[in-house]
């Protein structure tokens, strides 16, 4: 497992793509935790929900980088590199739904 995310490179400046998990909404199934990825702003379920759609996403097109979407959590994970960190600086998720 690495020390530090090698990732950061793909992260951009985003707009949540749904103010929930967009592929559950979509399904009209439901979801525990969301994730946003940092990469293109899709909105996804965390893997505590049934269809764990923020892992599928990067499995599907390779974005490692999501973060926490919860309101007031600040911490990003990197699929790729298994790695949880917080980015300094980095405003708090916003308030959704």
């Amino acid at each position: 497992m690495a020390t530090s995310c090698s990732h950061l490179d793909q992260v951009r400046d985003v707009i949540p793509s749904a103010d929930g998990c967009e592929d559950c909404l979509r399904t009209g199934d439901r979801w525990v935790h969301l994730r946003l990825c940092m990469t293109c702003g899709h909105v996804g379920c965390c893997d505590s929900s049934p269809n764990k759609h923020a892992t599928a996403h990067w499995h599907a097109v390779g974005h490692p980088v999501v973060r926490s979407f919860e309101p007031g959590e600040d911490w990003w994970w990197c699929y790729a590199d298994e790695l949880g960190f917080e980015v300094p600086g980095a405003a708090p998720s916003p308030s959704h739904g």
